[in-house]
């Protein structure tokens, strides 16, 4: 019998010697590749979940390759009767969301006022020539995520969205955090984070419905690492204390006058207009990086004289807390769990995600899926709510055991959907380091939780985010819900005003010299504050007045 191989969850016979790139042609999946099958190119990567001993051996073109990862042109079926399951690192896109109405009102009366302008048929980047077309003018914003990738293509003559895409980033294949990969890309030659990551941009950019030669700016908002990494920067010194960006070195020694990077398309291999702009927004300090930078732009803190804090909840959370008066920031190491990192059956926001659950009285379970499809795993608000649902029904205790006795739940017994205690466990630590980061961000400041008047939810899954469950498990502190703001996805609007607002991106330098730096390690209570946050419990204002 041949062996089955299954890609992304289509299925079919393979024998010896037919790879994995060759099943996924014959099922119509594609995988990402620029060299024609030859393995030279690294980005037709694939995880293989299950039957790696149905494989032939990892070849030297895979060696920078370790873990469940192979490249599929060159894993190829290795003997009969066996089972192979895999999926692509572009398993589909996120839902691009359009700008938020929970944001400020104020950041839609920003002036349209790019740094790339028409005169006649001359094309301008910063009032001086740089081609000649009468074609559109067009600009990118990238939100560059640990776990995803986000773009969106913006006209500049008149502020439109014009194409919007996302994709897994692709570097996972270095580890699912920003320390791991830092150790990744300082242990291997060839900057292959970045290459592979340059090439999945290319053939996001390239399957839009938009001419990429006529992106003549690109802004690139992430966390340190991310953005360095992106701009082919030594990252070495950010896994190190202080973890600082080589750029943040520099400006202290007063060698740059700032932390943004510039590159070009050329230069970064980009399909976008040769001479494009590419530029890096400027860090706020450490951990605490463009990423960041830009969701300050999107809830306008630069003007709120009310106290509000945000939390953009991903891999690497940041946590700010302040007014225009005065600001503290910090960086959680939560890791990947939530975006479904670390999780059996975990998958960033994609389709075939389980996106709601519901536990009825009957003992039925009921979910919502992101797409209507079959089920492939289960993301960051599914397993919200899932863990406000285990609590809500008396399933699992404060600490995370199922009463039971049992050591996982089935959502989908079919398709092998499960949440496992040990999956609780990592989800349990991923929301004690959120809680810990808050409660020592708000204690620097000096307030109680209650004096927080917004308290803005950003990330990629903040937007469908069930804030009650959020609030029963203790994921977000138990304020009065009308308080919270569920604002998506602030680190592409935030991009995405840099983008249209020359002035925009003049405020923004100003304002990164004006954070506080909070170093949450340093704190004598930051452990109290993780073991408090690891229970499944509301956060309540005692936690933030812990002295």
């Amino acid at each position: 019998m041949p062996t089955l191989v299954t890609i992304n969850q289509q299925t079919l016979p393979a024998t010896a010697g037919v790879s994995i790139f060759d099943c996924a042609e014959r099922l119509g999946v594609r995988v990402p590749t620029s060299c024609n099958k030859n393995g030279k190119c690294r980005e037709c990567l694939v995880e293989v979940v299950a039957g790696m001993e149905h494989l032939i051996p990892r070849t030297p073109e895979e060696k920078h390759l370790t873990g469940k990862f192979r490249l599929s042109c060159r894993a190829q079926v290795n003997d009969d009767n066996g089972a192979v399951v895999c999926h692509t690192l572009k398993r589909g896109s996120m839902r691009i969301e359009e700008s938020s109405a929970d944001l400020p009102a104020c950041i839609h009366d920003v002036p349209l006022e790019p740094a790339v302008t028409r005169e006649g048929n001359s094309i301008l980047l910063d009032g001086k020539p740089l081609t000649i077309s009468s074609g559109p003018i067009l600009g990118a914003a990238m939100d560059l995520g640990t776990t995803t990738v986000v773009v969106r293509v913006i006209d500049l003559e008149s502020g439109a969205t014009v194409a919007g895409a996302s994709f897994e980033n692709p570097q996972r294949f270095g580890g699912s955090d920003v320390m791991a990969r830092i150790s990744y890309d300082t242990t291997h030659s060839g900057r292959l984070l970045q290459r592979t990551l340059l090439g999945y941009l290319n053939h996001c950019l390239e399957e839009m419905p938009i001419d990429p030669k006529c992106i003549y700016e690109l802004i690139v908002a992430g966390n340190a690492t991310m953005r360095d990494l992106f701009f082919g920067l030594n990252v070495e010194s950010i896994g190190q204390k202080p973890y600082r960006s080589i750029t943040e070195h520099e400006l202290l020694m007063g060698q740059r006058d700032s932390t943004t990077l510039t590159s070009t398309g050329r230069k970064l291999h980009l399909p976008i207009y040769p001479d494009a702009r590419v530029l890096g927004l400027p860090l706020i300090g450490s951990h605490v990086g463009a990423d960041t930078s830009a969701c300050l732009l999107a809830i306008a803190l630069h003007r709120e004289d009310r106290l509000v804090a945000m939390m953009d909840i991903g891999t690497n959370t940041e946590i700010v807390c302040g007014n225009r008066k005065r600001i503290l920031a910090a960086s959680c190491p939560a890791g990947p769990a939530f975006e479904g990192g670390a999780i059996s059956c975990g998958m960033p926001g994609l389709e075939g995600a389980i996106e709601r659950v519901r536990l009825r009285d009957d003992g039925r379970t009921e979910f919502d899926v992101i797409g209507g499809g079959v089920p492939e795993g289960i993301c960051g608000s599914g397993l919200v709510d899932a863990l406000s649902e285990f609590r809500r029904k008396d399933l699992i205790d404060s600490y995370g055991r199922f009463a039971d006795g049992a050591d996982r739940f089935e959502f989908d017994r079919a398709n092998n959907i499960y949440l496992s205690e040990s999956d609780i466990s990592e989800l349990a630590q991923a929301k004690g380091a959120n809680v810990a980061g808050l409660c020592v961000l708000v204690n620097s400041y000096g307030v109680p939780f209650d004096d927080i008047e917004t308290f803005y939810l950003a990330g990629g899954f903040a937007r469908h985010l069930d804030v009650e469950a959020a609030k029963r498990i203790g994921f977000i502190p138990d304020l009065p819900t009308e308080r919270i703001r569920k604002i998506g996805n602030a680190a592409i609007e935030g991009a995405s005003l840099a983008l249209r607002s020359t002035s925009q991106r003049a405020i923004l330098e100003k304002l990164v010299r004006t954070i506080g730096h909070v170093e949450l390690e340093t704190d004598a209570h930051f452990f109290d504050h993780f073991v408090e946050g690891c229970q499944f419990a509301p956060v309540r204002q005692t936690i933030g007045n812990l002295k």
